[in-house]
């Protein structure tokens, strides 16, 4: 039936919008159900006022819809053994006809004028319904208007029927009357009894007003339309829905049913977002984690290019103080003249001599406590791993991959997951990762001049001063006693010049050491937190994407409660 009042429609309209929104929401969160109940009222929003009649077999549901429709024919056919095991849908058709819409779905067109205003679903036994229960939560109690709950007036207190009332009552709250159909085979006095036992359990379930009708199909088709009790039922029918409110009714009852749906995403979220805050939480302490070891690193970098400088400091002084007494003017004098004679070596044999000894103690002392520190340090960036790796295997999950609704977002969270966790225990179990045989092998280089090779160039330094005065033969050859004299008081005289450029030379190679050797040790350590992070970059898509994914829902939903409140005011 289409509807004619224009306001109605234009608010109809509006209300389709809300329900595309909240469509495009369950396929954002990939919610099939709530998207198949939304298609289905989106169907439906200017469809006749619609009842859903339910009860178990042989109820009597069938003879009350036939009943109920006046006509002179057996619209739903009814026989000693149960007839409807499929859903039947009865509406306003200019002829009769049937269609199969599936295996548990037909469809009635009627000639009948109650079918103008309202549309009847019949549905099988509630004791043998059960595994069609989605199939009538999806198509039709969402956009039902009244749920009548139809039961044999001598037995209304079977379980299957109550358990069915509680499935759909809890899912959507839905108006519900309760009808005891088969009243004239009892005693009056049973039957006020068992009406008494409805209400009572009805006001149990949260019904807090039951509406409760005793009728007989039987005596209504055999025309006793003064005992059969139809004429209450109808009545009711006619002053709160027939007459004039049905498309109003029915409007409100979608606005509600739109907020019962968009409640429920609410609800199937929470789990959702429970994760993500989780993860995010856990993602943030592998960072915190993977920070704080790094600053560890950093420190014990700093305190063994300090132990570096420190050995270094203690050689340099100690050659320094040999440079100064060895090349005073005397000694310089003494040991020239007795290297005349043979007796003691050169002062360029005594030199070279100090050179190499400046430079195995420098090499020796450097490299050894180099490469211990590169260890140490390589074992606590394995220890950062290691941390990391721990977090990893104990991180929580309570999105599970057989989740009702987000499967697919658990079962892909879960994948990642695991992948990361392989990918990081291979990372863990490859040395290489941590123990960098190149950054060992190249230490020496770390190391200023002096430590290797450069102790020859101290001695060129000084060899340079004396040869300055060209007197010194340092192609080899042999001083006379006056050069040996000579050069003996040039060197002398330069000596505060030779240990000056000494000093600055131990200067240069301080500084160009400790720079070598936090600059390199950094940039590995660096490098290695670049690769326990670049393990996690699939997951952090992922939080990325459920992120996203998650604030564009809350707002969409936002949005769609505020239009329906409003709609629903006014």
């Amino acid at each position: 039936m289409k509807i004619i009042n224009k306001d109605l429609h234009i608010k109809v309209s509006r209300l389709a919008i809300s329900v595309d929104k909240l469509i495009d929401v369950t396929r954002e969160v990939g919610h099939e159900k709530l998207e198949i109940t939304l298609g289905e009222l989106r169907n439906h929003l200017e469809s006749p006022f619609t009842f859903v009649i339910v009860g178990e077999v042989k109820a009597g549901k069938s003879s009350f819809i036939n009943a109920l429709l006046d006509t002179d024919q057996e619209i739903c056919k009814v026989a000693p053994s149960p007839m409807t095991d499929t859903i039947q849908q009865i509406v306003y058709g200019e002829e009769e006809k049937v269609e199969v819409i599936n295996p548990y779905l037909k469809k009635i067109y009627q000639p009948v004028e109650i079918l103008r205003e309202i549309a009847i679903v019949d549905t099988p036994g509630t004791n043998t319904i059960v595994e069609h229960h989605q199939e009538i939560t999806e198509k039709f109690i969402p956009y039902s208007d009244l749920i009548v709950f139809v039961f044999e007036a001598k037995n209304p207190y079977r379980q299957s029927s109550w358990q069915f009332f509680d499935f759909i009552n809890a899912e959507w709250h839905r108006k519900i009357i309760f009808v005891l159909q088969q009243k004239d085979l009892l005693p009056e006095s049973d039957l006020n009894i068992n009406i008494n036992g409805v209400v009572e359990q009805a006001k149990k379930k949260g019904i807090h007003d039951p509406k409760i009708f005793a009728v007989s199909a039987k005596l209504e088709i055999e025309n006793y339309h003064d005992i059969s009790g139809f004429k209450e039922i109808k009545a009711y029918i006619v002053e709160n829905i027939t007459g004039g409110n049905a498309s109003e009714l029915k409007f409100q009852n979608n606005i509600n049913t739109l907020l019962t749906i968009s409640s429920k995403l609410d609800d199937s979220m929470k789990t959702r977002i429970r994760q993500y805050e989780l993860d995010m939480s856990f993602r943030a302490e592998i960072r915190d984690l993977i920070d704080t070891q790094h600053i560890k690193t950093e420190k014990q970098i700093s305190v063994l290019s300090d132990n570096l400088l420190d050995t270094y400091d203690n050689i340099t002084r100690q050659k320094l103080s040999d440079l100064e007494d060895g090349l005073s003017f005397t000694s310089v004098l003494k040991r020239s003249f007795s290297s005349i004679f043979g007796k003691e070596s050169s002062l360029k044999e005594w030199l070279i001599t100090q050179a190499k000894d400046f430079e195995l103690k420098l090499n020796t002392s450097l490299r050894d406590k180099l490469q211990n520190g590169i260890v140490d340090v390589a074992e606590n960036i394995q220890t950062m791993g290691k941390l990391v790796d721990n977090k990893l295997r104990y991180s929580e999950t309570i999105l599970k991959n057989n989740d009702e609704i987000f499967a697919d977002i658990a079962e892909r969270r879960i994948n990642v997951l695991r992948d990361l966790q392989q990918s990081f225990s291979q990372f863990m179990n490859k040395a290489e990762n941590f123990y960098d045989e190149g950054m060992v092998s190249e230490s020496s280089k770390m190391t200023p001049n002096l430590a290797a090779g450069g102790g020859v160039a101290i001695v060129g330094v000084i060899l340079a001063a004396v040869a300055h005065g060209a007197v010194f033969d340092i192609t080899g050859g042999v001083l006379t006693a006056v050069g040996v004299l000579f050069a003996g008081v040039t060197l002398g005289l330069n000596r505060s010049k030779v240990l000056r450029k000494f000093e600055e030379e131990i200067v240069k190679g301080r500084q160009k050491m400790k720079e070598d050797v936090t600059e390199k040790l950094s940039d590995y350590t660096a490098r290695i937190k670049h690769k326990i992070e670049s393990n996690f970059f699939e997951f952090d898509q992922l939080l990325d994407k459920e992120g996203l994914t998650i604030m564009r829902v809350n707002k969409v939903q936002t949005e769609i409660k505020d239009e329906l409140n409003e709609m629903k005011s006014s």
